[in-house]
C-alpha cells in the first residue's frame, strides 16, 4: 500500500510556486507614487500635498496615518490607492509622513506629535480655505479625535477610521497593556524608542495563524498577477514599520489603554482639556466588523460621546487593513467616506 502523497507535493502546489518565482524577477510593485508636492517639513514629518488636475471641492481632505505604519498604505498602488481615487474625484489632498523617528526623538511627547505637529499639518491644510476634512486612520484616528476636542478651529469634519476611542473595550491589547507586569518604564529604558520589531511582534501574536492563512491563499492564486501586485504591495507596507517615540508611547500606555481618559473627559493636549462633548463638527466614525486591532466596541463610542448633532457610524466587512485598501474599497467604503465630505463640502 503506498503512502499518502503530501500536500505540499499536490502538483498543483507546485504549479502555484513555479508561477510565483516566474513573477518574482518582476520585482515589487511601487507605491506612494500618486504626484504630490512637499507643502511642509519639519524634524522627520512632512506633509504631502496631492491636487486634481480639476478641483470639484472646495474643502481639502487632510489624512493622519498612524504613527507607526507608513502613510502609503492610504496609496497603495495603481486602483488601490485611496488618495489616487480621492484626487480623481477632485479632492484637494494632504497627507501626513510621520518620517522615521531617531534615537534623538525619543523624549517626543503626544503634545509635540498630535499637538503642535498636527496642529501645523491642520493650520497649513487650511490655510486657503480656512477649514479642512480630517480623516484620522487607527491611532491617527486617536491622534486627529484628541487634537479636534482641543482645537476645534479650522475643522470642517471629522472622520475617524477605525480608530480606538474606548480603550476598555480595545481586546487583546487592552488586557496586554493592562497586565501588571508590564512595565513601560523599563522598556523606555533599555530601548528608548519603542522598537518597531517588537510592536510588529505584538500585532501577530493577536492572530498567530494569520500567516498560514496569506500563505495558503498566496499558493491558491499564484497565477493572478493582479492578486499578487495587491498581495505584495500590502505585505510591503505591513513589513515597513517605524518605532514609536517613547515618551509619546509612555503617555498612549498609562493615559489611554491603562486610564482610558480620552472617554473619562480627562485628557488634554497641549495644555488644553480635549473632551469629546466639545467636538460639534460632522463626525463619521468607520468600523470594521473582523477587525481584529480595533475592535468595533473600541471604534463606536465615539458617536456616542461627541456633541455633534450631524454624526454617523459605518460598520463595514472586513479587517483592520483589507477593508481599506483592497479593491473592494474602491465600491463601498471610499464612496461612503466621499459622499460624507462632498455633502458637507
Amino acid at each position: 500500500m503506498k503512502a499518502p502523497k503530501s500536500s505540499l507535493l499536490d502538483s498543483s502546489v507546485l504549479d502555484s510556486l513555479v508561477a510565483l518565482v516566474k513573477r518574482a524577477p518582476r520585482g515589487l510593485p511601487p507605491v506612494g507614487i500618486t504626484p504630490h508636492t512637499i507643502a511642509w517639513t519639519e524634524n522627520k514629518w512632512r506633509l504631502l500635498r496631492f491636487s486634481p488636475a480639476r478641483r470639484r471641492y472646495a474643502t481639502p481632505i487632510l489624512l493622519v496615518p498612524s504613527l507607526i505604519n507608513r502613510w502609503y498604505v492610504l496609496d497603495l498602488g495603481p486602483q488601490r490607492s485611496f488618495i489616487e481615487w480621492l484626487v480623481a474625484q477632485g479632492h484637494e489632498v494632504l497627507c501626513i509622513d510621520w518620517g522615521t523617528p531617531g534615537d534623538e526623538d525619543r523624549y517626543l511627547t503626544w503634545d509635540d506629535i498630535g499637538g503642535r505637529y498636527l496642529g501645523r499639518a491642520v493650520r497649513l491644510a487650511a490655510a486657503d480655505t480656512g477649514d479642512v476634512h480630517v480623516l484620522g486612520y487607527c491611532l491617527g484616528g486617536t491622534l486627529a479625535t484628541a487634537y479636534v476636542a482641543a482645537f476645534p478651529e479650522h475643522v470642517a469634519s471629522l472622520t475617524a477610521l477605525a480608530a480606538p476611542i474606548d480603550f476598555a473595550h480595545g481586546g487583546i491589547l487592552t488586557t496586554w497593556t493592562r497586565t501588571p507586569t508590564f512595565e513601560v518604564g523599563s522598556v523606555l529604558e533599555a530601548c528608548g524608542n519603542i522598537p518597531h520589531a517588537l510592536m510588529q511582534a505584538s500585532f501577530r501574536m493577536l492572530r498567530p495563524t494569520l500567516h498560514v492563512a496569506k500563505l495558503v491563499a498566496l499558493l491558491d492564486r499564484a497565477r493572478d498577477d493582479e492578486f499578487l501586485d495587491g498581495f505584495l504591495a500590502t505585505e510591503r507596507w505591513g513589513n515597513d514599520n517605524v518605532s514609536f517615540p517613547g515618551a509619546c508611547y509612555e503617555r498612549y500606555i498609562e493615559e489611554l489603554y491603562r486610564d482610558n481618559r480620552l472617554v473619562a473627559g480627562t485628557f488634554a493636549v497641549c495644555g488644553r482639556s480635549a473632551r469629546l462633548p466639545a467636538i460639534t463638527c460632522p463626525v463619521l466614525a468607520v468600523a470594521f466588523a473582523d477587525d481584529h486591532i480595533v475592535p468595533v466596541a473600541s471604534a463606536q463610542p465615539l458617536i456616542d460621546l461627541v456633541g455633534s448633532r450631524d454624526k454617523q457610524l459605518v460598520v463595514d466587512r472586513g479587517g483592520h487593513v483589507g477593508a481599506v485598501v483592497s479593491r473592494k474599497a474602491a465600491d463601498r467604503l471610499w464612496p461612503a467616506m466621499q459622499t460624507f465630505w462632498a455633502e458637507r463640502d
